[in-house]
C-alpha cells in the first residue's frame, strides 16, 4: 500500500494535513489553512513538486538560530556554498 494523505483539523481549529506513510508513520504535517479546499491545494501542489523536488542540505546552530561569521562589523549571516542533491 502506498503512503496517503490525511486532511485533520488541529487542537486551534485549523485545517491541516499529513503525510503517511504506507505503515501509518507520520512523514510531514502541513502548516496550518483556511479550509478544506485550499489545504487540498496544498496537497496538489505537493504532489506536483514532491517528485522532482532537489534535496538541500542546510546547518543551522542549535537552537535554530543562524550561524554569524566571527568578527563580523555588519550580523551578516555566515554564507556557506549550499549543494544540492538529485531526487532519487
Amino acid at each position: 500500500m502506498a503512503g496517503q494523505f490525511e486532511i485533520f483539523t488541529d487542537a486551534e481549529s485549523n485545517v491541516r494535513f499529513r503525510l503517511l506513510g504506507a505503515d501509518g508513520t507520520v512523514l510531514a504535517v502541513s502548516k496550518a489553512f483556511e479550509d478544506k479546499r485550499a489545504a487540498a491545494d496544498g496537497i496538489m501542489a505537493v504532489r506536483e513538486c514532491a517528485g522532482t523536488g532537489l534535496i538541500r542540505e542546510t546547518h543551522s546552530t542549535p537552537w535554530g538560530g543562524t550561524t554569524w561569521t566571527k568578527g563580523s562589523q555588519s550580523a551578516r549571516p555566515h554564507t556557506r556554498q549550499r549543494r544540492h542533491f538529485p531526487a532519487v
